[in-house]
């Protein structure tokens, strides 16, 4: 018998006594965008290199992008309010040709204060690749959409049908290389949520 085979066995043979699993009796709350979800949601999205900025409406999201993204190139977006601010007719381009995309905006169904995290579902995207890819993206979402916990958010998507999904908190980071923390490694460089009353 190999040394391979005799660990093996060795293992098979003692495994733990096989114990039932835990109730899962997390609570589901229906209260979403209480001021403690929002400040919660503010805090941990700026301590992972995001923005968060409160509007009341589409308008001002505009003005915003004019301010802060003024020299932006290619800016795509899939909301319809802010169409005037998108290229038009991307959608059905080649997933390669969204590299130079200098802004996108797209819409989240929902976020989670616990962790800065947004749901976004690939009929939100238009194209799967487009937050991945992007030099900075912006994401809006209702402030009556932040959910307490992430408990509730996969309770909410649970049952839902979507092809593809993701969670995106914050820019992406690494601290690999000599510790040192750099915020847009591989992906977007910056991260702005609009928070929508």
């Amino acid at each position: 018998m190999s040394s391979r085979v005799e660990i093996l066995e060795r293992v098979k043979h003692n495994q733990p006594e096989y114990r039932a699993l835990p109730e899962n009796n997390f609570i589901v709350s229906s209260d979403t965008g209480l001021p403690g979800n929002i400040e919660q949601f503010r805090t941990v999205l700026t301590n992972i290199g995001g923005a968060l900025i409160e509007v009341t409406t589409y308008e001002e999201i505009k003005q915003y992008i004019h301010q802060h993204y003024k020299g932006s190139q290619r800016i795509i977006s899939t909301l319809p309010e802010l169409q005037e601010l998108s290229e038009q007719d991307w959608k059905n381009q080649d997933p390669h040709s969204f590299e130079n995309v200098d802004l996108a905006i797209l819409k989240a169904h929902f976020g989670v204060a616990e962790n800065g995290a947004l749901w976004i579902t690939e009929d939100l995207m238009q194209q799967r690749v487009v937050p991945f890819i992007c030099q900075q993206l912006a994401i809006v979402v209702n402030k009556n959409e932040i959910l307490t916990t992430m408990h509730e958010a996969y309770f909410r998507i649970g049952k839902a049908e979507y092809g593809f999904g993701a969670f995106i908190a914050g820019p992406s980071k690494t601290a690999d290389i000599e510790q040192s923390l750099v915020l847009g490694a591989h992906g977007p460089k910056g991260m702005t949520v609009f928070l929508l009353d």
